[in-house]
């Protein structure tokens, strides 16, 4: 039996590296969440992967992207000043880049910043019945898809979204979001099966 080939090397300008720097201002994130900087390495290069497997064109040997695990009222000022919509949200994302993606030489290309907020996303993880490492990732991999130019501001547009977010999510072992939950799991139900 041959071995099998050593696969063809990448082409000159093929992107090669995703560099991904976690910051956590936010203590809460790491006493209520396990590992949140490897959830987000995880998430982000799961995205990032994933939009390149549908087509997502980027050229240049390096990329940057910076994942901030913060709190809402650093999300709502964002928001209030970047969008003009005066409340917390999510997850922001900020992308560096627009129409083309090509980084100059020698220097990384800086995709731009996702930005979470703790009491959302932890609130939002307690109401949908989800580990907020689930739901954190989540929110990760959507804003990697923004940040390589994808958005929901279209039925069309927020299909294919979500479509690449369930598959990238499915791939680090993490529901479907957007799936209708079921009934409750028979461990929380009394003896009747009543849910408790």
């Amino acid at each position: 039996m041959k071995p099998d080939p050593a696969p063809d090397p990448a082409p000159q300008g093929a992107l090669t590296d995703l560099d991904i720097d976690v910051l956590t201002p936010n203590e809460m994130w790491a006493q209520r969440c396990a590992d949140p900087e490897a959830v987000c390495r995880r998430a982000a290069r799961a995205g990032f992967e994933m939009a390149l497997a549908d087509g997502i064109e980027l050229s240049g040997g390096r990329v940057e992207v910076s994942v901030v695990l913060s709190d809402d009222d650093r999300v709502h000022e964002l928001n209030r000043d970047y969008r003009g919509i005066d409340r917390a949200t999510n997850v922001l994302s900020f992308a560096t880049l627009e129409g083309e993606r090509r980084a100059p030489t020698d220097a990384p290309m800086l995709l731009g910043d996702i930005i979470v907020a703790f009491e959302t996303v932890d609130g939002e993880a307690k109401q949908e019945s989800k580990t907020l490492e689930a739901h954190l990732a989540h929110m990760v991999v959507h804003g990697m898809l923004h940040l390589m130019g994808y958005d929901h501001e279209t039925d069309s547009d927020a299909d294919e979204m979500e479509s690449l977010e369930v598959r990238a999510l499915e791939g680090l072992g993490v529901a479907d979001p957007y799936a209708e939950p079921g009934p409750p799991p028979a461990s929380t139900r009394d003896a009747k099966g009543r849910a408790q």
